[in-house]
């Protein structure tokens, strides 16, 4: 298994010992490299990946790349801020445009999280990554972690929504959002609430593309 690191807070290392380790990175995220490595790009449906993390949002398409080989591999995108999380089993919900890299072994895919309000009927999806194994997770500034119990639920600003990983669930609620009470939004607006027993992920920034206003 391959093992990822941090070096400082905003490049991931990652290690493959050769034997088939592998590692899946956002494509285009590799800043340097020593011993010997092979990358290929997955690309929708090709090859029979089912591990590719793919979805559509907005008009926008990520892919991966696969590395291999023996040596450190090192990787950021923007300057963003990495975080790492420990997977043993269990699944994680992740904006797509905040996955960096995943060990190989990790299974991915999209998962349909709900409507984007009822009058445009158009969805929402998170990358799932599933598995034991470590992930890495991009933010724009530190990412902070917001417990959710079943006595206190959680609503959160879509464009600083990151990831989540427990017995949670979500809902949508719409005409509302942070930036409707200071008098600053405009057109559809909507928060996404958390139930249940579980972490969610958030920025301290929004994404401009899904923020409240929609």
């Amino acid at each position: 298994m391959a093992q990822l690191r941090l070096q400082g807070t905003k490049v991931l290392a990652a290690t493959l010992g050769g034997g088939g380790d592998t590692v899946k990175a956002k494509n285009g995220s590799m800043v340097a490299y020593d011993g010997e490595m092979t990358f290929k790009k997955l690309s929708g449906g090709g090859d029979g990946v089912r591990g590719m993390v793919t979805r559509r949002l907005t008009g926008e398409q990520m892919t991966v790349m696969e590395v291999k080989g023996q040596g450190t591999c090192y990787f950021a995108d923007r300057a963003s801020d990495i975080s790492l999380v420990r997977l043993a089993g269990e699944k994680l919900h992740v904006e797509a445009s905040n996955l960096l890299c995943t060990d190989g072994g990790l299974r991915t895919g999209t998962a349909f999280t709900g409507l984007r309000g009822a009058s445009q009927g158009n969805g929402l999806f998170t990358t799932s990554v599933e598995g034991t194994g470590w992930a890495a997770l991009m933010s724009d500034g530190p990412a902070v972690l917001l417990r959710v119990t079943r006595d206190t639920p959680l609503q959160v600003d879509p464009g600083a929504y990151v990831a989540h990983q427990g017995d949670l669930r979500q809902s949508f609620q719409s005409g509302v959002n942070f930036r409707t009470f200071m008098g600053e939004g405009s057109g559809e607006s909507f928060q996404v609430r958390f139930e249940g027993d579980g972490v969610v992920y958030v920025q301290p920034s929004e994404r401009n593309t899904l923020g409240g206003d929609v």
